[in-house]
């Protein structure tokens, strides 16, 4: 048996302002669509549910192509710091936090960005958490995640003093003197990171339930997400997920980027490319080739504007990049590689062009936010998806126009360019360091706007998107990306019964007004598991 949907704004998505009156699902599938009468008379022996739209939008179901779902989960139940204006105001919420927790507990905390807070605005420095937190180990990370700052406690627990050397591909924090500042940058946080506490079981499980939950609310019914090499390993990670997902019953699209750290357990474990079940599956090797521009880690190919002595950081030299993508070839694995420098981006073309990639799949570059017109070239002959995430428009922007310089403003977030010239792209929010709703990311790409913004400025109007090509990004972008395009991100008979309910027609509504439409309904597998009206 199975169900008639009409009454709404259908929307295939095969093409633009492409619409259907009426689809029928039987199962996880969609089985038929056409118009109302039509589908009423062929399957009216085997409808048992009739759903009216009462005018609604429905589309393809959206699946963020790059986020982190547990560490999107963990943030939902620690101290955030995000929406902070102020040096003074992150502190205060770190000391109030203090104050709720045992003397000695470890205090963690995300989200704090020096970038909110004026033109000349710092970090925050160890001595100034030693001063108001001085009974508790504290680190806080910063928004992109490639830095934190710890205070002395902290900093102790982890062994590292003023001896303590910079690891490979990472950088600890000194002052003008030469004495640590708390800052810790790329692979050097994970001196910290290995002193943590482990997380429970049970909270591994109750921030993957929380955030699924939070995912329903924005009408994603999947994510593509990189989670398996930082709570505990491998297997224990990957068991949380089949708990909540398959066991628990929170049915949710899962597609999970195994990071070059843990992929021999993958493969020990038998897996493979694809693989899994229907809702979790395995995806491409995710590696690091840079950091963020945030933390002036991004590798670019020329010192940074605002800070000469720099041009970021390379995770890997180009030799061990090129092993790391010649590993993936032996397992049959594409590579997923966070790129947001252009030499970080001419670093990973090198790897897979010495060692392209055969059999299924593509490879993803992910972020690709400032690029030559060299590299788009190159990319273009590759069988290649990047991953992008038009939100950070709305962070990073007017501040890292100083940051870069001018030299590589044409290519600053050139979105209408990679589609112009024939690259394919998918849409995320790289959640937890961006808020998760897609509308926010379609926001920024068709707007160039900052949703927060009074005066609405514009930032390279000229790269701006179409609402159908961003709406795209979310739903048939996600699909290519992890090779679903024959069964997800459209319409259509044979797909999967994948919906987003809006109550507003995103097609036809002020772009500004798109952050605030109402999602609805969220349907997966044909399920019903978000309803607004239940509340």
């Amino acid at each position: 048996m199975g169900t008639l949907w009409y009454g709404g704004n259908i929307y295939s998505l095969l093409e633009e302002n492409h619409k259907v009156e009426a689809l029928y699902t039987k199962g996880n599938r969609i089985v038929a669509v056409g118009t109302f009468a039509d589908l009423k008379e062929r399957f009216h022996q085997e409808i048992d549910s009739n759903i009216h739209l009462n005018g609604e939008t429905m589309l393809p179901g959206f699946v963020d192509s790059h986020m982190h779902l547990i560490g999107y989960g963990e943030k939902l139940n620690r101290l955030d710091l995000t929406n902070c204006q102020s040096k003074e105001e992150a502190l205060q919420a770190v000391k109030q936090y203090s104050s709720t927790i045992e003397k000695g507990e470890w205090i963690i905390g995300d989200g704090w960005n020096e970038n909110l807070w004026g033109p000349r605005a710092t970090p925050i420095f160890k001595y100034e958490l030693d001063t108001i937190v001085p009974d508790h180990p504290v680190f806080l990370k910063r928004v992109c995640r490639h830095a934190l700052v710890a205070n002395s406690k902290a900093l102790e627990a982890a062994n590292i003093n003023e001896n303590t050397a910079n690891p490979e591909g990472g950088v600890i924090g000194r002052d003008e003197n030469g004495r640590l500042n708390g800052l810790l940058k790329e692979e050097a946080q994970e001196l910290l990171y290995r002193v943590l506490p482990e997380v429970s079981a049970a909270n591994l499980k109750s921030y993957i339930r929380r955030a699924i939950q939070s995912a329903y609310k924005l009408g994603l019914t999947g994510v593509h997400t990189e989670d398996l090499s930082y709570f505990g390993g491998y297997e224990r990670t990957l068991q949380a997920f089949k708990d909540v997902i398959e066991e628990e019953g929170y049915p949710f699209r899962a597609h999970l980027l195994v990071h070059h750290l843990v992929v021999d357990d993958m493969k020990e474990a038998g897996e493979s490319f694809l693989s899994g079940s229907e809702w979790i599956e395995f995806g491409a090797m995710k590696i690091f080739a840079d950091g963020s521009l945030g933390s002036s880690t991004a590798l670019l190919s020329h010192p940074y504007a605002d800070d000469p002595s720099t041009s970021g950081v390379a995770i890997f030299s180009q030799d061990q990049l090129d092993e790391l993508v010649k590993k993936a070839r032996e397992y049959e694995l594409p590579v997923a590689v966070h790129a947001i420098g252009d030499l970080a981006f001419e670093m990973v073309l090198n790897a897979i062009e010495k060692f392209p990639l055969r059999g299924v799949g593509r490879d993803r570059l992910i972020h690709a936010q400032i690029l030559r017109m060299d590299l788009i070239n190159r990319a273009k002959m590759l069988p290649l998806i990047l991953d992008i995430q038009p939100r950070f428009l709305a962070s990073d922007f007017p501040w890292v126009m100083d940051r870069v310089g001018e030299k590589q403003d044409k290519f600053l977030y050139a979105w209408r360019t990679l589609l112009k010239e024939g690259l394919s792209c998918a849409g995320g929010s790289d959640a937890p360091i961006e808020p998760l709703s897609p509308l926010l990311g379609i926001h920024a790409a068709v707007t160039r706007t900052n949703v927060n913004d009074s005066e609405k400025t514009v930032y390279f109007p000229e790269e701006a998107l179409s609402v159908f090509e961003a709406v795209s990004l979310f739903t048939k972008g996600s699909a290519y990306a992890a090779c679903h395009e024959n069964d997800r991100g459209l319409i259509k008979e044979g797909f999967l019964a994948d919906f987003t309910i809006f109550k507003e027609d995103i097609f036809n509504i002020d772009l500004h007004s798109i952050p605030h439409i109402t999602v609805s309904k969220t349907i997966i597998g044909g399920k019903i598991v978000f309803d607004s009206s239940n509340k």
